[in-house]
């Protein structure tokens, strides 16, 4: 019995200090020794959780729920509850994080009044918010701010003004929203909150950061989170996200060699702890594949994303359009837009325009623009008046009104500049020698091609590099021939090379039957040999952590 309080005397506080290995540790072996009462089983629960023993975490917390809850403390199980909704919400199960609400909410009903259904309502209001983002929330924060003050519970107040910010920066209260947001993080910085409900209220407003396109604001948010992380002993969930949204930001300034395998392990790390984040970054491993030009595994991306809940939105499009199938890029395109309110378009806006303008499509790439600009002005952020000012000019380029596309590109470049997105200024100076170059200013336009390039190659744009040069193939191959060859080096089938690219097998086959005519070879592995004997480097074969 000794060693049994010994070891729940140390994981106690261990798990006071943050220390969750040490508190997982001796709390799980103390349960070996004894059953533990419910207050140590549901700390165990949450040091588990906070360790990555996601399953584990999720059946402990339900016993000690019930436990609670027939024990005669209605009190603990309600709040046991909420804590089991907000684990599941992370998770992104959202019907299992309202079904745990629910019982909470049962339970609160016979209870009075406490800070108990201040979490309950925010919970509430976290889950329904991608759905109804306006009135529920905002009623939800002025309630919460009331119960703030008749209880004295700051975590209330921040939960007001989360809510509160997110609907002002819905409604295009940009300032306003972000005010709101960064005073909701006070009350996190200074330990006022529960560990998981501090941790979710820097996910939103780091979240909210990038979908507004306010990367210096994200970038200061991410770094006070992972200095908030370091009080905690050893890697933990929030320690991972953090990861993925610096990658996000990296990927951002063209540090792509850097980001791209660690963000492809963090993701796979995140998945079943919280799946959002980890679409996210399986969306961004997505973007970066594709913009070095390996297409097969930019697909394999997209689709990990899409299974984790993540619309693989416009970088699937433009991978698509890129290997010639502008019909389904078009498509995918204006189905997502179709889907989304006027903040969630907005990224989706200027490919539009682009993919609009390839297909001749030119009334519909106006109409694109114009919503993006009109979104560009009532959310007033740097990134949205960039991505306006491109697209605008990408249109008066394409009607050749190439004067009035300079002073647009001005903006937009220095725009993305303060925002250092490297790979977008670069397309900018490509647009700017096109508008150089039709008003007979060749000499200006061979500068902006040349500053273009250097960018592409200090980023390993290779697609945009291969643009540029137009390097001749070695065998007299042509760009898709080099991609079926390229993905038979790597072992692929012909149904693998298909779905990569886009193509039927029946096409496959046909490319495969010139690629060895052309080589004067008759196998698949005579053909890779002679890819890498000739410098046409195969592309890796990759299978994303945790898929199928």
């Amino acid at each position: 019995m000794d060693d049994f309080n010994a070891l729940v005397d140390t994981a106690r506080a261990a798990y006071a200090r943050g220390d969750w290995y040490a508190a997982y540790r001796d709390f799980a072996s103390a349960k070996e020794l004894s059953g533990l009462p419910a207050a140590d089983l549901g700390l165990l629960g949450s040091a588990a959780w906070w360790v990555g023993e996601v399953q584990e975490s999720l059946s402990l917390s339900e016993e000690v729920y019930h436990r609670f809850l027939d024990g005669g403390e209605p009190a603990e199980a309600a709040m046991k509850a909420l804590n089991l909704g907000l684990l599941w919400f992370i998770r992104g199960d959202l019907v299992i994080a309202s079904g745990w609400a629910s019982r909470a909410r049962r339970i609160l009903a016979d209870m009075p009044e406490g800070p108990a259904q201040g979490y309950l309502l925010y919970l509430d209001a976290s889950i329904a918010f991608d759905f109804t983002p306006g009135g529920p929330a905002a009623r939800a924060a002025a309630r919460l701010q009331e119960l703030a003050r008749r209880h004295r519970a700051p975590e209330l107040t921040s939960f007001g003004l989360v809510l509160s910010g997110l609907v002002d920066l819905r409604a295009g209260r940009t300032t306003s929203g972000f005010a709101q947001l960064d005073e909701a993080m006070l009350p996190v910085l200074a330990g006022a909150i529960p560990p998981e409900w501090a941790g979710d209220i820097y996910c939103t407003v780091i979240h909210a950061c990038h979908e507004l396109g306010d990367l210096p604001r994200m970038s200061a948010w991410t770094r006070a989170t992972e200095q908030w992380c370091r009080q905690f002993q050893g890697e933990v969930v929030y320690a991972g996200i953090c990861r993925i949204h610096r990658l996000q930001l990296l990927s951002v300034e063209g540090r792509w060699g850097e980001a791209e395998a660690a963000i492809e392990r963090s993701g796979a790390e995140l998945v079943g702890r919280n799946n959002w984040v980890a679409g996210e970054a399986f969306y961004q491993l997505g973007e970066l594949r594709r913009l070095r030009g390996d297409a097969g595994g930019a697909q394999a991306a997209y689709a990990r994303a899409r299974e984790l809940g993540t619309d693989p939105q416009p970088g699937e499009s433009l991978l698509q359009q890129a290997a010639g199938h502008s019909d389904a890029a078009w498509a995918g395109l204006c189905s997502a837009l179709s889907g989304r309110d006027r903040l969630a378009c907005a990224r989706l806006l200027e490919p539009a325009v682009c993919i609009a303008l390839a297909r001749g499509l030119r009334d519909e790439a106006e109409r694109f623009c114009t919503q993006l600009e009109e979104t560009a002005d009532e959310f007033g952020t740097a990134c949205f008046r960039a991505w306006a000012g491109h697209a605008r000019a990408e249109v008066l380029i394409d009607a050749a009104d190439f004067a009035g596309a300079l002073p647009r590109l001005q903006s937009a470049a220095a725009g993305y500049r303060a925002l250092q997105a490297r790979y977008e200024t670069a397309r900018l100076y490509e647009l700017s020698a096109r508008a150089h170059r039709g008003m007979s200013q060749p000499a200006v336009a061979d500068a902006d091609e040349a500053t273009a390039l250097a960018i592409y190659r200090e980023l390993g744009a290779l697609p945009d590099i291969r643009r540029f040069e137009r390097t001749p193939l070695p065998g007299g191959l042509t760009e898709r021939e080099a991609g079926v060859l390229a993905l038979i080096a790597s072992g692929a089938s012909n149904k693998d090379t298909a779905e990569a690219l886009f193509i039927s097998q029946k096409t496959v086959g046909r490319h495969v039957a010139n690629i060895f005519a052309k080589l004067g070879v008759s196998s698949r592995t005579a053909a890779a040999a002679w890819a890498h004997e000739h410098g046409l480097q195969p592309a890796e074969a990759r299978r994303i952590p945790g898929s199928a």
